[in-house]
């Protein structure tokens, strides 16, 4: 024999179970948990109805074919050149885990969370974790790329200001996708 045991399966067989190869069980199982890691599971529900909605024939995989019918819903259809460019973006197959790391890349393009705090905090000389209101848009509208009125409008319909305080902590956690769904209802 070629040194199986009997009944062993053998050592490509993907019948193999999860005692007799711990380590690659446990790779996959973290790759994909880190993948649903990086977003709250309202934006994990958000991704899997537009990736629903992309895959038009239903397979779990986005191809193609998939991406022409979506486009010509949309009245547009690009040269296949085009679409194939845009399923090269995925390194395997285009499923819904490979579609979510997609878009975890793209919107990890973000300083860190420490990075962005450090930078308020700078404008902070007291330490006390907000900034009045008024001094932020000030800032906002005449230092680096200026911001415009409705910029800013946009802006501080997301931002958490209180009495005219501007929390750039917990501003920074909802930019960062940190809090939870109460906190940003609240």
């Amino acid at each position: 024999m070629s040194g199986l045991k009997k009944g062993a399966p053998a050592k490509d067989d993907p019948k193999k179970t999860e005692e007799e190869n711990p380590t690659e069980q446990k790779r996959s199982q973290r790759a994909a948990s880190n993948v649903f890691a990086m977003f709250r599971p309202n934006q994990v529900q958000e991704f899997k109805e537009a990736f629903t909605m992309i895959d038009q024939n239903r397979d779990g995989v986005i191809d193609l074919e998939d991406l022409k019918d979506m486009y010509s819903n949309l009245g547009r259809i690009p040269p296949d050149s085009e679409l194939n460019e845009m399923l090269k973006e995925a390194p395997s197959a285009l499923n819904f885990t490979t579609f979510l790391n997609l878009f975890g890349e793209k919107m990890g393009g973000t300083d860190p969370e420490n990075t962005i705090v450090d930078a308020f905090a700078m404008f902070d000389d007291e330490g006390k974790g907000w900034l009045p209101e008024d001094y932020v848009k000030d800032l906002l509208e005449n230092m680096g790329d200026n911001f415009t009125k409705d910029e800013i409008k946009q802006t501080w319909k997301e931002a958490t200001i209180e009495k005219g305080k501007f929390d750039y902590k917990a501003f920074t956690g909802l930019i960062k996708g940190k809090q939870s769904e109460d906190e940003i209802a609240a």
